[in-house]
């Protein structure tokens, strides 16, 4: 979806954005603290908003954005959870995602709110790396249900459209309003291998990338200076045994 809003020229905030923009608003929305118009501040100039936390939120944004569309992603159960499954096995196997992780400022400073967002997937994680145990499937499996019973009963009929990507084009830009583009529906995220291709397109986290590498020289420098400075102090000392 967020590949299809970009597609239709739409400003999109997804998992990353929200992770690297507003983490700190976050932060202070799972405290409670959080009021309508901190969330008007957060999304203005922000056309459309996808994946968690903000799904979990839905009907506060649409509090904040009263004229807002909402679209309900449905798809078979076995399968989404079965996606979910691989998405995060291939997080767990991924090494250079965790040396990100671990060497990166700009991920030391959201590690409170990736945690948070953990938790809301119920999930079981460990640092530095997630639990193997990575699922309480009949919680999950709630939760899918439940999201989505919630938004059909709640959301204003004139606003909601309930929509499988496989329909493709027609009803979602019918429902936007928007014309139909000269391209393919985009799927994305095949197998689970949204992290990989994260890293090769989104400018976010070539950025982060970026900074883990300026880390790890930085790191480098500072490891080969101590180094320097004990050998020296030791070459000195030794010199000294020796005058004595």
């Amino acid at each position: 979806m967020s590949a299809a809003f970009e597609i239709l020229g739409f400003n999109t905030y997804d998992y990353v954005e929200n992770y690297y923009f507003l983490y700190n608003d976050w932060l202070k929305v799972f405290k409670g603290k959080a009021t309508v118009d901190d969330f008007r501040r957060m999304y203005k100039g922000v056309d459309a908003v996808v994946d968690t936390p903000c799904f979990h939120y839905w009907e506060e944004l649409h509090q904040a954005f009263p004229d807002a569309k909402i679209i309900l992603t449905v798809r078979d159960e076995d399968a989404w959870l079965e996606s979910l499954r691989n998405q995060n096995a291939r997080m767990n196997e991924d090494y250079f995602l965790w040396a990100l992780f671990l060497l990166t400022p700009t991920c030391w400073l959201r590690h409170s709110y990736y945690l948070t967002i953990s938790r809301f997937s119920t999930q079981i994680t460990q640092w530095p790396r997630h639990s193997r145990k990575l699922f309480n499937e009949k919680m999950l499996r709630n939760m899918f249900k439940g999201h989505n019973d919630s938004v059909i009963q709640k959301a204003p009929r004139d606003k909601l459209l309930v929509y499988k990507v496989s329909e493709g084009w027609e009803p979602l830009c019918k429902f936007l309003g928007v014309e139909i583009p000269d391209k393919p529906f985009p799927h994305k995220n095949k197998g689970g291998q949204a992290v990989n291709e994260l890293r090769e397109t989104n400018q976010i986290m070539k950025k982060i990338v970026r900074d883990c590498g300026l880390s790890v020289l930085g790191y480098s420098v500072l490891l080969s200076f101590v180094g320097y400075k004990l050998y020296k102090s030791n070459a000195a000392s030794l010199a000294w045994s020796y005058i004595q």
